[in-house]
């Protein structure tokens, strides 16, 4: 998958989608995750989109910039709305709680998984999050994280089980020693 860049594939535009809008967190307007922002009003657009907020400004969507994702993938369709975080270390896929099993469907879940295969080789992530909620996609299965907050780290690495060595993932506190090598400034 290619890097945010902030280049919109030709054709592409936001134009009758704004689920960033209620998907996304914006800490500049207070605004949680999971309810529409005050300012989208028509749930298709920002009343204050010349004057929002630097976080909102600064905001990629994967289906505007991946010129290999389909128009399933608008937002507003599929009601994901991918995400590069960590220095291009991790896509994550918000999606939306009313549709809490929409990353689950075809074509989405099986290329979240062609990803994590990708992904796994370079220590790099690919997360499910619904509202709180988060999910980690390995190649081989999905583990559920639980409720993860803005206080908490992921941390990927191998394990060893009796068939082998096995990809894995915890939650640790952001103070927790572990997340101190940590890249990045999400959860």
């Amino acid at each position: 998958m290619s890097d945010l860049t902030g280049i919109s594939v030709p054709g592409r535009s936001c134009e009758g989608c704004a689920m960033c809008c209620m998907i996304m967190s914006i800490k500049a307007l207070n605004k949680p995750k999971s309810v529409w922002c005050q300012h989208c009003s028509t749930k298709k657009s920002c009343d204050i989109y010349e004057e929002r907020p630097g976080e909102c400004r600064n905001f990629f969507c994967g289906y505007l910039s991946f010129p290999e994702l389909g128009e399933e993938w608008k937002p507003s369709r599929s009601k994901i709305v991918l995400a590069g975080e960590m220095e291009g270390r991790r896509i994550t896929a918000y999606v939306d709680p009313n549709r809490p099993d929409a990353w689950k469907k075809e074509p989405f879940y099986s290329t979240l998984k062609k990803w994590a295969k990708a992904a796994a080789p370079r220590g790099g992530q690919v997360v499910v999050c619904v509202d709180e909620h988060m999910f980690m996609i390995f190649p081989d299965r999905d583990v559920d994280l639980g409720l993860v907050s803005a206080d908490h780290r992921i941390i990927t690495g191998v394990r060893q089980t009796p068939a082998g060595a096995q990809l894995d993932a915890v939650v640790v506190h952001k103070d927790d020693p572990r997340a101190q090598n940590f890249v990045g400034t999400k959860k």
